[in-house]
């Protein structure tokens, strides 16, 4: 089967060789979307609930940055949204935590699955515009990805709970986002730092 690299390649993912047939095509894209719908869902379950908040600390995060980023804004945004609609059926550890099903995938954090879906077109956007080449554009475009899903998170959260956004004795941005930014901070640099590295990686002559 003859294959085509798209050139210049606008995501990592497009570094893949093309197949000239349709059918081909249609079959790896909807193999990079389900690979990246998998590998957030192996990251939910690096998951550790902190007790005070229904919230808890996960690698999904790094997995949304990481799929946008490697994807493009569609297949991105795509494999984001199949791993929410799949978490809702699967019978199995799907979600943060081991859970799994309609309640689990409408819940409290149901703001936080939006914002992979956003996050991950946001990103992938930014990375076809080639944000993702150096550390310069690649870290803001992180950045960006991880407040989307805060922003998502959070409001849904106040929604859920009956709590205000900021403010009183308990509200959601300190349930939903203040214990969560060092990890996620972590995370963004890592994403941030691994994409201009395969970049490089790429490009390097081989000897």
């Amino acid at each position: 089967m003859n294959t085509t690299l798209i050139y210049p390649p606008r995501t990592l993912a497009d570094l893949i060789s093309r197949p000239s047939d349709r059918i081909a095509r249609i079959a790896l894209d909807t193999s990079l979307v389900l690979g990246g719908a998998t590998l957030t869902a192996v990251m939910a379950q690096v998951a550790v609930h902190l007790g005070f908040t229904p919230v808890p600390v996960t690698g999904q995060t790094l997995a949304v940055l990481l799929t946008g980023t490697a994807l493009g804004w569609r297949r991105g945004a795509l494999c984001q949204l199949l791993y929410w609609a799949l978490g809702m059926i699967m019978p199995v550890a799907w979600f943060a935590g081991g859970e799994h099903g309609w309640q689990a995938a409408t819940g409290a954090t149901a703001g936080y699955l939006v914002g992979f879906v956003v996050a991950a077109a946001v990103v992938g956007y930014l990375t076809e515009k080639r944000q993702d080449r150096s550390l310069s554009t690649s870290l803001p475009a992180m950045l960006a990805g991880s407040a989307l899903i805060y922003l998502c998170g959070v409001l849904w959260l106040a929604h859920r709970l009956d709590l205000p956004v900021t403010g009183g004795t308990s509200n959601a941005v300190d349930l939903g986002l203040t214990p969560f930014l060092a990890g996620d901070l972590i995370k963004l640099l890592i994403a941030g730092v691994a994409t201009p590295v395969a970049w490089k990686l790429a490009h390097r002559p081989v000897r």
